[in-house]
């Protein structure tokens, strides 16, 4: 039994696919009543700082997989209270329970904790996790990306159009969501990795330029499109013109604008699981096909 949280979200939908094909049960954290029902799949209602819920969800399981996390708020204060605070909360959760396997589902940004706040949420947070006395893994997924994503949305649209809006510098790694949803639940379900802090990938060494990632996305698109670099005084003016418009639904934040702008988001070689345990089974070519698929059938091009 799997006790799952972020089971609503991108990532946790496609982990929950793997679980029914693989026919694991499941135990999913749920902040409203969900209509997915498959064998094997129970839904908890509560939220992260619900610590009756969180028992409830723990109950019985042998494993926890903590994907559940804010990525994005104009509430800065609200990163620690998820991130860090739901962290905290699931990790006394699997203690009170008598659980010993956890994982952890970071992000790139806890290397560069003081680019951004949301960086340090996680960067706090994998603290957390490796002080207490579990059988961790941490895994620190790049940009994440495939059918259901609505983050890259944009640059697809954009793609579209011909020209997509980057900043001027940077490299930074993909990796499809189904190839790392099957690294969670292989972690999940062994004993393999246990200590460890894992950067997966898609396998492209280097990662990709900016201007490589639009030619990915053009082309799964079966389009011609280009980079277009922009200033990063630009890019900082158009997340605060984000936040004043969009609000709470701005894509792009000061706070992510502040690590979007970094050089480096490349996973790094010595930190991939190794290939014995996974190894990543989509291209960019294929998954960005894929991916603008999914945006064509649901109408979000």
């Amino acid at each position: 039994m799997l006790a799952l949280t972020g089971g609503t979200g991108f990532v946790g939908q496609m982990v929950l696919d793997i679980l029914k094909e693989w026919g694991c049960a499941v135990r999913a954290l749920t902040r409203r009543p969900q209509a997915r029902a498959f064998p094997g799949l129970e839904w908890v209602e509560g939220s992260l700082s619900d610590t009756s819920a969180l028992g409830r969800l723990c109950d019985g399981a042998d494993a926890v997989l903590h994907i559940a996390g804010l990525t994005s708020t104009l509430d800065l204060a609200k990163f620690e209270a998820v991130n860090v605070g739901g962290t905290q909360h699931m990790i006394e959760a699997a203690h009170a329970r008598g659980i010993e396997r956890f994982v952890f589902v970071s992000s790139l940004a806890a290397r560069e904790p003081r680019l951004s706040v949301y960086g340090n949420s996680k960067a706090v947070a994998e603290d957390e996790v490796r002080a207490s006395s579990l059988d961790w893994t941490i895994v620190r997924p790049p940009a994440v990306y495939g059918p259901r994503d609505t983050e890259l949305r944009e640059l697809f649209r954009a793609a579209k159009g011909g020209l997509v809006p980057v900043p001027k510098l940077g490299r930074a790694s993909l990796i499809h969501v189904r190839d790392l949803a099957r690294l969670l639940v292989d972690l999940a379900m062994s004993d393999k990795g246990i200590g460890d802090t894992y950067e997966p990938d898609d396998g492209k060494k280097g990662g990709y330029t900016h201007s490589e990632m639009v030619a990915a996305i053009a082309d799964g698109m079966g389009r011609k499109a280009r980079a277009l670099p922009m200033p990063n005084a630009l890019i900082k003016l158009a997340a605060r013109a984000d936040e004043r418009f969009r609000k709470e639904n701005a894509k792009l934040t000061r706070d992510r604008a502040s690590y979007m702008l970094h050089a480096d988001w490349v996973s790094r070689p010595a930190m991939k699981p190794p290939p014995k345990l996974w190894s990543p089974e989509i291209t960019a070519q294929e998954g960005m096909a894929q991916t603008a698929a999914w945006y064509r059938k649901e109408g979000l091009l």
